[in-house]
């Protein structure tokens, strides 16, 4: 029997020893297969779930007005981001995101999102982005696990509002979206750097290394100048409102160099605080965007190709008696009732009979041709993004009616730009300037570089003489008289348009655009300046509605300018004896 025990004893030990060797000799291959076989692939699982790599954003470049004024900066905030623990249960790490909801304001919308980011499992979610400091103190308190920082930089206008349309602006990631802020984005952004973070076994971060240093983005200067964009905002917002207008806007700038000095577009938008559903209105700027039929302001194109092709000279006359005129079938009307009008009478008085004749003595071609070499029907070259081109169509789709459409102002479309270039055209005697609103803009790292402007020929210095001397007379006796300032040399156009009406397929009796252009001169133009208001309600001709935001904006910018008056002001009488008196 004890024999036997013993046997059974002996056999238990041999099989547990053998289990025993077994266990050791599998716990030796786990420890080989962790230690050297997959220690490479496990240690960098383990290094990559306690570290991450972060950009480092680059401050985006200022914008500056020509005074050296900031218009748009970025600012230093703190993003709050998360980074679940793998294996972490998703109910916990939503109540982690749920622990924040009051601090950062989460609205049920940031919720779902995150919900949806961990049901993923994503291993980075954004929290809330670009938060105030005194928020970002209040989150580091509640000491969560998985919440973490990175710096980032908030796009800041310091004026608000002040010329939104132009600066534009950025989207979450600091990217140009519409204005200067897109169109130069490049310039602006910089290049993003990296960084890494290290954290230990409890999550906390312990060591940083810059891995690329961020390269800060470049600053800009525009041509527009913080005062002179107040005085357009201000004095537009008044004459939309005092007019019930739908919209408007107003250009100035300065015709020797094609400076814009400043832009305005009615309804404002505060740059820091724009509502999601007005996003896509705030990209649109009407002042090189919209189109319109611009009506008699265009009739300074006819009376140049009048000049310029000497079809017509100051002492013709044109019968305008009859208030009416008959074109392919169609009747064309004056506003009002003249008499027998001498040329430079027809464009002071704004006269659609007797700028129809001239256009008819022009024929098709060289009012065509002149047309063209102002510009229209192509973009002005304005350092802007989404400039609109215009409607211009080519000779062989032209009617038996387009000559007399044409030459008052209709069957084109234009943008505001377009017409104040047309206006800088005579201003700067006969040369075209393109327009620009970027002053300087670093082409290098190291170099900035002054943008010049080109100086082609379009009319003669004879012909923008004359022209100057009517637009003046427009201003002292015609349809332009409430554009008067006293003590200064104002030339301009207005214009009426009945507004395209797609419904109908023609024109609106009852809504219009009313416009004025011109220019403030002395030895130099001083500025011009264009003003486009829509749809007003009630009074609707271009020299009631526009003509005197033009005097209220002029004279406070000559003010701001410091413009002296002038000692003797050139007064023209522009009449029809005089014109027949003296001749050329």
């Amino acid at each position: 029997m004890r024999s036997l025990y013993q046997k059974k004893v002996k056999k238990r030990t041999i099989i547990l020893a053998f289990f025993f060797m077994l266990w050791i000799c599998l716990l030796i291959f786990r420890l080989t297969q962790l230690q050297v076989i997959n220690h490479s692939r496990l240690k960098a699982e383990v290094v990559e779930q306690n570290q991450n790599r972060y950009v480092i954003h680059p401050k985006r470049g200022t914008i500056y007005d020509r005074t050296g004024n900031i218009l748009a900066r970025s600012i230093p905030r703190k993003s709050v981001f998360f980074t679940p623990f793998k294996g972490e249960p998703h109910k916990l790490q939503l109540e982690t995101i749920l622990m924040l909801k009051k601090v950062l304001n989460l609205s049920s919308g940031d919720l779902q999102r995150t919900k949806a980011k961990i049901a993923k499992n994503d291993p980075f979610i954004w929290v809330k982005r670009k938060i105030d400091p005194e928020k970002a103190d209040k989150v580091k308190k509640l000491h969560l696990n998985g919440i973490h920082f990175i710096e980032e930089n908030k796009r800041f206008y310091p004026q608000g509002k002040l010329a939104a349309h132009i600066l534009g602006r950025v989207n979450i990631d600091d990217i140009g979206a519409s204005g200067i802020e897109y169109k130069y984005n490049s310039v602006l952004e910089g290049k993003k750097g990296e960084r890494l973070i290290l954290r230990d076994a409890k999550r906390r971060e312990y060591r940083f290394e810059t891995i690329k240093e961020p390269i800060d983005g470049k600053d800009i200067i525009l041509t527009i100048d913080e005062t002179i964009q107040y005085i357009a905002e201000k004095e537009l917002e008044k004459g939309v409102l005092k007019n019930k207008a739908d919209w408007g806007t107003v250009i100035i700038s300065h015709p020797s160099t094609g400076e814009i000095l400043a832009m305005a577009n009615y309804p404002f938008f505060n740059l820091n605080n724009i509502p999601p559903s007005l996003l896509l209105k705030l990209d649109r700027n009407k002042a090189i965007h919209h189109l319109f039929d611009p009506g008699s302001t265009f009739k300074i194109i006819t009376a140049s190709a009048a000049l310029e092709s000497k079809s017509v000279s100051f002492n013709d006359s044109f019968d305008c008696s009859e208030g009416v005129i008959q074109v392919a079938g169609k009747s064309i009307r004056d506003h009002d009732r003249f008499e027998t009008l001498s040329f430079p009478e027809v464009i002071i008085h704004s006269s659609n009979v007797g700028t129809v004749q001239i256009g008819q003595r022009i024929g098709e071609e060289i009012l065509f041709n002149m047309i063209k070499t102002f510009g229209f029907g192509k973009k002005t070259k304005i350092d802007l993004p989404a400039e609109e081109k215009g409607i211009f169509r080519s000779l062989d789709e032209w009617t038996d009616i387009s000559v007399a459409s044409h030459s008052i102002g209709y069957e084109i479309s234009v943008t505001p730009i377009q017409m104040l270039q047309a206006i800088n055209i005579i201003a700067n005697k006969g040369t075209i300037i393109h327009p620009k609103i970027v002053k300087k803009s670093p082409i290098s790292s190291d170099e900035v570089k002054e943008i010049l402007p080109q100086y082609p020929r379009v009319i003669s210095e004879e012909t923008a003489s004359k022209l100057a001397l009517i637009l003046q007379g427009v201003v002292q006796e015609g349809t332009g008289k409430a554009a008067h300032i006293k003590d200064y040399t104002v030339v301009g156009k207005t214009g009426t348009a009945q507004k395209y009406d797609p419904s109908t397929g023609g024109y609106s009796s009852s809504a219009h655009i009313a416009s004025f252009i011109g220019c403030v001169l002395g030895d130099e133009p001083v500025f011009s300046m264009i003003v486009v208001i829509d749809d007003p309600k009630g009074q609707y001709y271009g020299g009631q509605v526009a003509a005197p935001i033009f005097r209220e904006i002029a004279s406070k910018v000559l003010r701001y300018l410091h413009i002296p008056r002038q000692k003797n002001p050139v007064e023209t009488l522009i009449t029809a004896k005089y014109w027949r008196q003296t001749g050329e």
